[in-house]
């Protein structure tokens, strides 16, 4: 890592809060998901957005077999959804509220502070992760809902 110790980058880095959002879409018609931390809007015409997935990651090779998919922003009450979603080797979806979008069928998880339905355009190596751009096919949001943050690699509330 150009000579930067690992623990220094992130603890440097994680003085960037981000939202936290949660990666979903059916394989095999069975619900999946996973949780990223970087997410963004990247172009309003067309409208894009872009995350990045950690290489080697089962759920982000299934998402991205299947080439579409809906972003999750979380809201403050849903941090225990941003830690289900980042464990393995379990039912991530066991218990956990949703509905199919109307364009791709991806979970859209309940309370979700906004979502975002998409199309896979483009990945491209970024390190250990890749970084996923997708076209944007619908969207929406919870105005009365307030963001999950990570900050300093802890999950925050506002306020």
């Amino acid at each position: 890592m150009a000579g930067i110790p690992a623990e220094r980058y992130r603890h440097v880095l994680g003085h960037f809060a981000s939202g936290v959002a949660v990666v979903t879409t059916r394989h095999e018609s069975k619900p999946i998901g996973m949780t990223v931390q970087a997410f963004s809007a990247l172009s309003l015409d067309p409208p894009m957005v872009l995350f990045c997935a950690r290489r080697g990651s089962r759920s982000w090779s299934r998402i991205e077999a299947v080439g579409h998919l809906c972003v999750n922003l979380l809201s403050q009450d849903q941090e225990n959804l941003a830690m289900r979603f980042a464990t393995t080797k379990i039912d991530k979806f066991e218990s956990v509220a949703w509905t199919p979008s109307e364009r791709s069928g991806s979970p859209i998880l309940t309370a979700a502070l906004a979502w975002i339905d998409c199309r896979i355009v483009a990945t491209h190596p970024g390190g250990d992760h890749q970084v996923v751009i997708c076209e944007v096919n619908d969207l929406g949001a919870e105005p009365s809902h307030r963001p999950l943050l990570f900050y300093r690699s802890e999950y925050q509330k506002l306020g």
